[in-house]
């Protein structure tokens, strides 16, 4: 079970994710008060330091690979007690402030525990294995995040910030377990791959220079955007254009099930097909499950847990399959931390402009609460597909 082992430490980052990029501005907005424009500012702001200290950590954590271990420890502590701070904001302090603080210290430590964890997949012998259990168990993290969040806000205020302060101390023991898994019952890693030097320039040079490394960069980033721009206003589009927002962990349940079940089938494709090819498909099947998220409006509950179903069930293509591409393309010069850093760095750059898309409807009116609308279809459901589409199309093999 040493690929479990592996795999366990998924669960939790994908819970701190989740929160991260699709709960917390609904729960910033609609609980505390905070307006959407300087919101999505926040939310562009941190997002964008994230971005940018993402080739670092990367490169950094390549120079230093025999205190990977004790980096990723480090990390995790920060993680668990910025995640509490992030769900129980201090009274007496601006609750916008609190955030854009709290969210780049979660996003430093989150990046530096997951391009660590990464870059040690990418040097396990059999990498589908030990990454099919990363990220089934982070779709198992995902559930947790979609649903046990939701029931707590639900509930009677008077609850929400004890059952939250009691979910962040779940949260940080299972933090802990995961890590401890990981650091003693993993298979260890293989002699880390190192960059062409020890210099900025080196590992520009190898990055530049690698065509197969190119070719996934725009696709991934295209694709990237198409999925952060509807995990941005997910809850938004639930409350508003469906009306049903005490189905929201539902609906986020559906999704992350369906991508948790459907990845065993897009791993054992790609084994037949190749991951590219397989790649492709989970998008068309996105393309075709999401776009029917533009026809629907209040009471269409039924409608939407397919769309949830079919768009999850294509995600597991979109977690598992890229890393796979990123692993095989490095050759033999590029550390994987300096890879990784450069795909969570296009990551979050999409997640960045994704925040963008808040007071981009503030300006066209929109107004949480207030019902959905035009603007709120064509930023959820429309321009994702258009996105994905587009992803589909630059998604070539580089030979």
């Amino acid at each position: 079970m040493s690929n479990a082992a592996y795999g366990l430490l998924g669960a939790p980052l994908a819970m701190a994710a989740l929160p991260l990029f699709v709960q917390l501005p609904a729960y910033y907005a609609t609980h505390l008060g905070v307006a959407l424009a300087p919101l999505g500012g926040v939310l562009f702001a941190a997002r964008l330091i994230d971005m940018l200290q993402d080739p670092l950590l990367g490169h950094l954590l390549d120079r230093a690979e025999g205190r990977q271990r004790r980096w990723m420890m480090v990390g995790a502590l920060v993680l668990a007690l910025a995640f509490a701070a992030l769900w129980l904001p201090p009274p007496a302090v601006s609750p916008g402030a609190w955030l854009a603080l709290m969210l780049v210290l979660a996003y430093g430590a989150h990046s530096l525990v997951n391009i660590a964890y990464l870059s040690w997949g990418a040097r396990l012998q059999a990498a589908l294995a030990p990454v099919a259990w990363r990220e089934g168990l982070g779709l198992a993290g995902m559930l947790a995040a979609s649903l046990i969040p939701a029931a707590i806000l639900a509930a009677d205020s008077a609850q929400v910030r004890p059952s939250l302060a009691a979910y962040s101390t779940g949260y940080a023991l299972l933090l802990a377990a995961a890590m401890l898994a990981l650091l003693r019952h993993a298979p260890p890693p293989s002699g880390a791959k190192r960059s062409g030097g020890d210099g900025w320039r080196d590992t520009v040079r190898e990055l530049a220079g690698n065509r197969a490394l190119r070719a996934l960069l725009l696709p991934y980033f295209i694709n990237a955007l198409s999925v952060a721009i509807p995990a941005t206003l997910a809850l938004f589009y639930i409350q508003d254009q469906l009306g049903a927002p005490h189905m929201a962990g539902v609906f986020l349940a559906c999704y992350f099930g369906a991508a948790a079940c459907g990845l065993p089938a897009w791993t054992a494709l790609a084994r037949k097909i190749g991951p590219l090819r397989c790649w492709r498909l989970g998008m068309l099947l996105s393309v075709l499950g999401f776009c029917g998220a533009a026809l629907l409006g209040p009471g269409d509950l039924l409608p939407y847990a397919a769309v949830c179903i079919a768009a999850g069930a294509a995600l597991g293509a979109d977690l598992a399959l890229p890393p796979v591409l990123l692993a095989e393309s490095l050759g033999e010069r590029l550390g994987p931390g300096a890879g990784f850093g450069l795909f969570t760095l296009l990551g979050k750059l999409a997640l960045a402009l994704a925040g963008l898309s808040l007071p981009l409807l503030a300006w066209l009116g929109y107004q949480p609460g207030a019902g959905g609308g035009a603007s709120l279809i064509l930023a959820y459901a429309v321009l994702p597909c258009l996105l994905k589409l587009l992803a589909m199309a630059t998604l070539r093999n580089p030979t």
